[in-house]
Formats: structure tokens, C-alpha cells, sequence
């Protein structure tokens, strides 16, 4: 048995692709927690498209037993965390559970933006953190230069990192052995009253929602009676276990351990992340302080291309929801594409994510609209309201002012490419805050409006740099800002599903360039269509669709015919300005397409 002194809870931690979800594996196999033909790669990857991407993007735990070369047994219990920024909430939930944290840098690489982050998170809750350097079998891996990298950026002690590769296996019994000498037990009474914190949870189809808990005190045993403390509510438990990485059943989880229990609850939103389970008999006078709820920050409309498929659109979203707590949805019309659904996501990868998997699983055909982020706009009456949807903004005489989301944007990248970067930040109204630099490396720091960068700011910043550059955010404020709805008018007609909020010095070209790309688009029709960007009642920009024209005088002969002539042209004006005013006109949907893409470029 083994006592609260023998157990390691750690997490892993890193930017993208540097090897977390490697070491784990390896980790995993020397532990004996799979054998040999059970393990494949990034074996704590699960969904397809984890492992299709090469990313994680939940959070993944294991229970392994350990004999250190002291002789003695110990229990490690290892959380795999997403390194990408969108998924940073998934990564702070992780280090709560935890005590200490193994740093990986890839030593080809260096620091890079998410490995700041995360590293300041997790040095936020006074985590130990072991420094590992992964990749050492490449021919570009330079220690030297990665270790002074970690002191001089992030300022951690780096005379005990452990160099090591995940390919081969190199240094992996170091990073446990180092695990067991430097990071703290988990402190906790096994005899206390049940304190307990609900760190993630997710459904499944046979057993219903499973719930990951971290014990603080006490036991939690199969048939005991707990209460959630956010909503009072009351569960007995039917279900105790841990991930070896496989599912096992046990009858008790004890202080200082990780597992998951089950109750029976069907509905994830009664399982809030975060939340303090307690001892229903016995409960505890205050919660833990849980940590912060994930806000989704980007917003756009998704809409069926086929009509007819609004309810599978409907049942696939709840059924995302079920394990991705993090998104939101509502319902919403739009008079040009129909019935679809506001989502609310975490960031552009989430949004391509959550897009991908409805398309893949569910086999829905689905439009996205200009994706946008949540304004505060600050009414005369003292109101505020919260827009996320352009075409729902109040008449601009009832506005006082509108405020737009700022970031903190960290980009890490080589100094050749530092003046580039810099003018896309200026192009984007942003703010420099701080440059430094580590050896041949600038590390910027920059204030920019959430607007500018939710699009395309991090493919245009890999591209200019040749993938060098790394790039962190997190959210600061809301800033009044000079913002318009730039409103989109065909034949007269608002289209609700283009309109857009955007800065008043960008509304001039953006409304040109959407005119002329709808020009392009819409097929000609029997009459004139006129294309206008607008801004509240201006007009700021215009393009004119040519109507087809019938050529009504072929059958008169000779020159005479004067009146007859124009009566058949007034005739045929009349005609034109009937069918105009009756008219619809239909926008096709590649014109939509084409718009958004056009925005996205």
C-alpha cells in the first residue's frame, strides 16, 4: 500500500509540437503501463483528428507504478496537456490538479511563445518544474544554446535538465528519477472530511458522464453519497477508477490521488469544471478556489448548405457539446442563409476544430460566416449589451461609444524577421510593449485589438517567417475603439450575414473590395443590381451588375420610326423597373463563400 509521500502528480507542459505526448509514451511504456504490442504513437491522443493533426487538444491522464533506484514504489500520476493556445484552459485546469510540472523544450527550437505561457501559469501556482530538453538525437539540437535560452527568458535554474529524446527513448529513466528527487508530494489527511476538485469531465455513451476528479483529503468509495458544492446538488457513487492508460475499476480513491468516478448524471452541464465535491453526510463550509471559466472569445454563424439538414446540424453540436464544455451555441436566422446556430468559440483552431469534426462525423455541409469577436456597446441610457452578431447592433443615435477586446501578444521569432513583424503589428493598430532579445532570438511584446488578430494574423506571421515565429495571446480588456457596422446592400436590401464591425480608417477599402468581389459573383439578372457598402446611412462604396438587354427595336425597319421606337424603349423601361422592383435577387452561395474567403485573405 502506498502511503501520500509516495505519489507524484506532474504535469507535462510545452509549445506545440515539441514532444509532450512522445515523452509521455515513452514515459508510459518504461512504467509497464502498456506492453509492448498495445502501444502506438501518442497512445493518450484518442480522437481521430488528434492524431491526425499531430496536436492534443484534451487533456489526458495516467495512473503508472514506478521502482526508483532507491529500492522504493511509487505512484506517478501524469497529465498530457494541449500546447496550443486556444486550449490553454484545458492546461490551466491540469497544473491545478498537480504539484510540479516537467518543462519540454525541443532543443532544435528553443523557447518558443506557448512554452512562456504555460511555464508562467504553472509557475503562478508555486509548481516545481523539472527542465527537459527533447530532440537530442537531431543533428540541429544545440543544449548549450536551449539552456541558456530557459535562463535568460523564462529565468528557471537549468543546471539539472535532463537532455533526452522521445524518439528513442534517450534519458527517460533521468526524467523519472529527477521527478521523484524534485517534485513535492501531494500534502493532504487521508483521515480529513472528503475535499475533492472536479478537474474534467466528459460523456460516455455506456456509462454516462464520467467525472476526473484530484482528492485534496479524505477518501471518495464506491456507494458514497457526495454533493457538488456550485449546485448543492446530491449523487451517490456507482463507479470508482483510474486511467493505467486503460480504464480500471477500484473501490477507493485517497488524498493526494487522480481518477474518475461516475454517478449516473446524464447531462455534463450538472458537472461544472472546477467545482469542490464534498462528503454529503459531512460537508465542507467552503469551496476550493477553483479556477477561471473558459470564455469563448471568437464568434460566427454556422449554417447548413442544405437546408433540410438544420436539425443533424442541431444534434451535432449538442452532441460536441457533451465533451467540449468550452463551446456554446444558440440558435439564429439569417434572411439570406437560412436557419443555423451562433457558436461561440475559444480561438480560430477551435472554431476549425469544432467545423471539421461536424463535417467528418456528422456529414453535414456547412457554411461559416466572418468570424467576430464580442463587443461591449455602451448605450446612452447607461446600458450595456454584449454583440456578437454585427446585424444585431442598436441604432447608432442610441450609442454612446463601443468598446472592442484587447490582447497581450508574446511573439518569440529570429531578429531577421523583426522588422516585418513589427508592421504587421503597426498594420493592426497595435501597441509595442517590450522587446528583448536571448542570443539571436527578439521576444516582443505587443497590446493588439482580439478584431485584427482572430483571422489570419498567425498564418501571415508563420508565413513572413518561415514557421520561426511562435506567437502566445491572452485576453486583457475591453478598449473603446472607433468602430463601425459596415453593412453590405444588394438591390437595395441589407444582406444581415455580411454585414461586419470594423474600424472606421478600414471601412473604406473593406467595402470596396467586398463590392467588387459580389460583382464578380452574382450572376447577371434581367435588371440592374446595385452593390453598396454602408455605413448607418452612407454609402462608401459601389458597384453596378449589368442587366441583360433584350434588343426590343430589331423589328422596326428605316429611320423614320422615331416614336415607335421610343415607346418600345419606354415600354421595355417600364418592364425593367417592375421586374426590379419585384424582383429577388438570389445570391448564390460561392458568393458568400468568396466573400468570406476574400475577408480572410
Amino acid at each position: 500500500m502506498s502511503t501520500i509521500n509516495n505519489i507524484r502528480n506532474f504535469a507535462i507542459i510545452a509549445h506545440i509540437d515539441h514532444g509532450k505526448s512522445t515523452i509521455a509514451d515513452r514515459i508510459i511504456h518504461k512504467c509497464g503501463g502498456l506492453t509492448e504490442r498495445e502501444m502506438k504513437a501518442q497512445v493518450l491522443d484518442s480522437m481521430e483528428i488528434e492524431r491526425e493533426r499531430g496536436i492534443t487538444i484534451k487533456a489526458q491522464t495516467v495512473k503508472l507504478n514506478y521502482r526508483a533506484k532507491d529500492g522504493k514504489d511509487y505512484i506517478l500520476n501524469i497529465i498530457d496537456t494541449p500546447g496550443h493556445v486556444d486550449f490553454s484552459y484545458e492546461v490551466s485546469r491540469s497544473l491545478y490538479a498537480c504539484e510540479g510540472s516537467i518543462l519540454i523544450v525541443d532543443s532544435t527550437q528553443g523557447v518558443e511563445a506557448q512554452t512562456l505561457a504555460n511555464v508562467y501559469q504553472a509557475l503562478d501556482i508555486n509548481h516545481e518544474i523539472v527542465p527537459v530538453l527533447n530532440k537530442i538525437d537531431l543533428p540541429a539540437s544545440d543544449l548549450e544554446r536551449t539552456n541558456k535560452q530557459i535562463e535568460e527568458v523564462i529565468g528557471i535554474d537549468t543546471s539539472n535538465a535532463i537532455p533526452c529524446s522521445g524518439k528513442t527513448g534517450e534519458g527517460i529513466e533521468e526524467i523519472l528519477e529527477q521527478i521523484i528527487k524534485i517534485l513535492p508530494g501531494p500534502s493532504g489527511q487521508k483521515d480529513q472530511i472528503l475535499k475533492c476538485l472536479l478537474v474534467d469531465s466528459w460523456y460516455d455513451t455506456y456509462l454516462g458522464v464520467v467525472i476526473l476528479v484530484r482528492v485534496i483529503d479524505g477518501t471518495i468509495k464506491k456507494n458514497m453519497k457526495i454533493k457538488m458544492m456550485s449546485s448543492n446538488q446530491e449523487y451517490v457513487i456507482e463507479k470508482v477508477g483510474v486511467f493505467t492508460p486503460k480504464p480500471k475499476d477500484i473501490s477507493e480513491l485517497n488524498a493526494g490521488e487522480i481518477g474518475f468516478i461516475t454517478t449516473g448524471i446524464k447531462v455534463l452541464s450538472e458537472t461544472k469544471v472546477g467545482d469542490t465535491i464534498c462528503d454529503a453526510i459531512k460537508p465542507l463550509k467552503e469551496a476550493l478556489p477553483g479556477f477561471k471559466r473558459s470564455k469563448p472569445v471568437v464568434f460566427c454563424g454556422l449554417f447548413p448548405v442544405d437546408s433540410s439538414e438544420y436539425q443533424k446540424l442541431k444534434d451535432g453540436l449538442a452532441k460536441l457539446q457533451l465533451n467540449d464544455a468550452s463551446f456554446s451555441f444558440e440558435a439564429e436566422s439569417s434572411s439570406a442563409l437560412g436557419l443555423g446556430f451562433r457558436c461561440g468559440f475559444l480561438g480560430l483552431l477551435h472554431l476549425e476544430i469544432v467545423t471539421e469534426r461536424l463535417e467528418r462525423e456528422f456529414d453535414i455541409n456547412l457554411l461559416t460566416t466572418t468570424p467576430g469577436v464580442v463587443y461591449k456597446v455602451n448605450l446612452n441610457d447607461g446600458n450595456i449589451i454584449n454583440l456578437h452578431n454585427p446585424s444585431s447592433l442598436p441604432d447608432p443615435t442610441h450609442i454612446k461609444y463601443i468598446e472592442e477586446p484587447w490582447i497581450k501578444a508574446t511573439i518569440i521569432t529570429p531578429d531577421e524577421y523583426l522588422g516585418s513583424i513589427i508592421k504587421i503589428c503597426q498594420d493592426k493598430r497595435g501597441v509595442q510593449t517590450n522587446l528583448s532579445y536571448s542570443g539571436n532570438r527578439a521576444v516582443i511584446s505587443y497590446e493588439l485589438p482580439l478584431n485584427e488578430v482572430v483571422f489570419d494574423f498567425n498564418d501571415r506571421l508563420k508565413s513572413m517567417t518561415s514557421g520561426y515565429a511562435s506567437f502566445d495571446y491572452e485576453i486583457i480588456e475591453h478598449r473603446e475603439g472607433d468602430l463601425v457596422k459596415l453593412g453590405i446592400l444588394v438591390n437595395g436590401e441589407p444582406v444581415d450575414a455580411l454585414a461586419m464591425m470594423i474600424h472606421k480608417d478600414f471601412a473604406q477599402n473593406t467595402g470596396r473590395e467586398v463590392c467588387e468581389k459580389l460583382k464578380d459573383l452574382i450572376p447577371r439578372h434581367n435588371f440592374m443590381i446595385p452593390i453598396q457598402a454602408a455605413i448607418g446611412g452612407k454609402i462608401i462604396a459601389r458597384e453596378t451588375i449589368k442587366g441583360f438587354k433584350k434588343d426590343v427595336l430589331t423589328k422596326i425597319h428605316g429611320g423614320g420610326a422615331t416614336d415607335r421606337k421610343r415607346k418600345l424603349l419606354e415600354k421595355q423601361k417600364k418592364g425593367k423597373a417592375r421586374s426590379k422592383q419585384f424582383g429577388r435577387v438570389e445570391i448564390p452561395q460561392e458568393a458568400f463563400i468568396g466573400v468570406l474567403r476574400l475577408s480572410k485573405d
